[in-house]
């Protein structure tokens, strides 16, 4: 009995109509798990390597390549320090918020089917005992026919075939329970990277703006202490 159930027919056979219900909610969690794989490999990127190649360019006022080398960057990170990098000329302050909110916009994205796998791996149990307690109150109908009287091959064929669908729900919630949680991690993680990504393009770009007018004043102050002194030469 035991390698009849191995068998996707045998498990639709003993288990009943809710096995199609646990092996549709198996198929969406296995669709969104390989969605979620694939958009976590696309969004890997190296934070740090990235802010120094921008900082290079900022730096000497090339915002320019520093755009391209930024569209060019794939996942959300560099997404935001596209957008701070196209506002480069807005205050610090407004430029923060520019950040904040291109952050906040990868946020749908970043969470999207995590919830959707958690809620297979809380849905697949339930699905199971249902039909566990189904299958045995069939079983206790067909006993309380025959008047109570039944061999205890039959009764435990009956329970044993009412777990098949508590088994197979714990079969498909426990790894998708696991992803979700590897799922939540990563997200929280690359979130935490856009966050930092965002404070630190703020910070270069501003530094640098305020750096260049600086160079231009300290320009003007050194200008004028030369004529003074070619003034004070000229009066000796």
């Amino acid at each position: 009995m035991i390698l009849a159930l191995m068998e996707p027919s045998g498990l639709i056979e003993q288990g009943g109509p809710l096995v199609w219900v646990l092996l549709g909610l198996a198929f969406i969690g296995s669709v969104c798990v390989v969605e979620r794989l694939f958009f976590f490999h696309r969004a890997r990127i190296n934070v740090g390597d990235l802010l120094v190649g921008l900082a290079h360019h900022v730096r000497r006022r090339a915002f320019a390549e520093a755009l391209h080398e930024a569209a060019r960057a794939p996942g959300p990170v560099a997404r935001v320090a596209h957008a701070a990098l196209l506002r480069y000329y807005l205050p610090r302050t407004d430029l923060r918020d520019v950040t904040r909110e291109a952050g906040q916009m990868e946020v749908p994205a970043i969470e999207k089917n995590i919830r959707a796998i958690l809620g297979v791996a809380l849905l697949a149990p339930l699905v199971g005992m249902l039909g566990t307690l189904l299958g045995m109150l069939e079983t206790f109908q067909k006993v309380s026919e025959q008047g109570g009287f039944t061999g205890p091959a039959e009764l435990t064929a009956g329970v044993f075939t009412a777990l098949i669908t508590s088994v197979l729900g714990l079969t498909v919630a426990v790894p998708m329970y696991l992803f979700y949680l590897y799922f939540l991690g990563r997200a929280k993680r690359l979130i935490h990277r856009i966050e930092r990504a965002g404070i630190e393009m703020v910070h270069l770009i501003a530094d640098a703006r305020e750096e260049k007018e600086f160079e231009t004043f300290r320009g003007e102050v050194t200008a004028g202490r030369k004529h003074a002194k070619a003034k004070q030469d000229h009066a000796h």
